[in-house]
């Protein structure tokens, strides 16, 4: 089961940070309506809710939703990111042993796709050809 985590982990990592390099990073302020994440607030949004998802429904360790201020820049939150997908790796290694860490596991996952799929939109906004879908 757990190779199976890994695997499903590393394929939502790669498809993920292939989206984040996809904008050029002279659009990581693009938003495609006033009243949204741009495109780089969005992949900070991906990158701390894969801690907190992992910390209050893997680990089991409650903690209030509290994000600090996104990463600057192209590279700042590309380097966000993949801290955030090390610490779940981690996270997965050494937790997922049990139903609940699981079942956390699977809603980290599904938290990162329903935006990265909003992330997928903005390319399409800028003219940008998505990555093809790893899975």
């Amino acid at each position: 089961m757990k190779t199976q985590l890994l695997t499903t982990l590393e394929n939502a990592r790669n498809y993920t940070l292939g989206v984040a390099a996809a904008m050029p990073a002279k659009n990581y302020d693009f938003k495609p309506a006033a009243e949204v994440f741009s495109f780089g607030e969005l992949l900070h949004h991906i990158g701390y809710g894969i801690g907190w998802w992992e910390e209050n429904f893997m680990r089991q360790q409650s903690s209030d939703w509290n994000p600090p201020a996104p990463a600057s820049g192209k590279e700042a939150t590309m380097s966000y990111l993949e801290g955030a997908f090390a610490a779940l790796k981690e996270s997965v290694e050494k937790h997922a042993t049990t139903d609940k860490a699981i079942a956390g596991f699977y809603a980290t996952i599904d938290h990162i796709t329903h935006h990265r799929g909003q992330a997928t939109t903005y390319l399409r906004c800028r003219g940008i050809v998505p990555p093809e879908y790893i899975y």
